[in-house]
């Protein structure tokens, strides 16, 4: 096999465990090619022969292996995501391992399936995204989280969450496949992947292959006024908690135009952009091949 790994050297806690990856996997007449990024480096540029390759190996966090997913869309390059950032929700969703010799085995067993990924379009840039993108309360806590994910990992997010108990509250203008919905509240997600940390899944079902976002407005008027729908997320766990409560409204769609007064800021897959809305949003159906594991190809295909 010829595999491709795309190594961002910025990610997590920097502990290399794709070496051990590299060592796990190599077997007589296999080519391994490593290589890395500390963001100097456009991963674009990483990429232009992936096609060359049987797999391409994704290692570093969720917006690593979103970059190189939307670099590699719609070409039918399978992709492994390989967990070495923060958070790992890609993971997470799919239900792979995080063990590097587990992830070995998966790169050249593992089954494959098409997956929808989205695509964000602010200030002329497009980005694409595989978890979700969001703008306001969302964007804010990924931006207070940023300095402190070496130092604490998942539990920066929860300090940033803890830190912005009052965010700001905007008037909304959503156009979802041009209907205009005009709401309020602390922020906007659009939601391809639901399931965050602890198992919490935004939405009630999980649904990547559907050809739509979801999208979730945060009503509350402060970050309080959020619990009750976090404990019904951590609930829902057999489907007996599909309400999410009075503090969100989901609508789903294909094309979502964001404006908000004040303007929020944006992420997307917990970068965030230092950039305010108006954004525009797309689905971009089963546009990316991803490298699966039994369990997950069972839950998803």
């Amino acid at each position: 096999m010829k595999v491709l790994i795309i190594n961002n050297l910025a990610s997590g806690y920097r502990e290399g465990s794709i070496y051990d990856f590299m060592r796990s996997f190599v077997e007589d007449g296999d080519e391994v090619c490593l290589r890395s990024s500390d963001g100097g480096t456009s991963i674009d540029s990483l990429l232009d022969d992936a096609d060359s390759f049987d797999v391409v190996v994704a290692s570093g966090g969720d917006g690593t292996i979103a970059s190189v997913a939307y670099r590699l869309r719609n070409t039918g390059v399978p992709i492994l995501p390989y967990p070495a950032g923060t958070a790992n929700l890609l993971s997470l969703n799919l239900l792979g391992p995080n063990e590097p010799h587990a992830l070995a085995k998966l790169a050249r067993s593992g089954k494959v399936l098409e997956f929808d990924m989205g695509e964000i379009e602010f200030d002329s840039k497009k980005r694409g995204f595989m978890i979700m993108a969001g703008a306001g309360y969302d964007a804010a806590i990924m931006e207070s989280a940023a300095p402190n994910k070496k130092l604490f990992g998942p539990v920066a997010y929860f300090l940033a969450a803890g830190a912005n108990i009052a965010p700001q509250h905007s008037s909304i203008v959503l156009t979802i496949d041009g209907k205009t919905i005009e709401t309020e509240g602390l922020g906007v997600l659009l939601v391809n992947f639901s399931q965050i940390q602890l198992g919490i899944s935004v939405t009630h079902i999980n649904q990547p292959r559907d050809g739509a976002l979801d999208v979730v407005v945060l009503k509350a008027k402060n970050a309080v006024e959020l619990l009750p729908s976090v404990f019904a997320a951590l609930l829902d766990r057999d489907g007996r908690f599909p309400d999410r409560g009075d503090a969100l409204e989901v609508y789903s769609g294909t094309e979502i135009r964001i404006e908000a007064d004040p303007a929020f800021d944006i992420q997307y897959d917990g970068e965030p952009t230092r950039t305010k809305t108006p954004a525009l949003a797309r689905i971009l159906p089963k546009a990316v091949r991803l490298i699966v594991s039994d369990e997950g190809y069972q839950l998803f295909r």
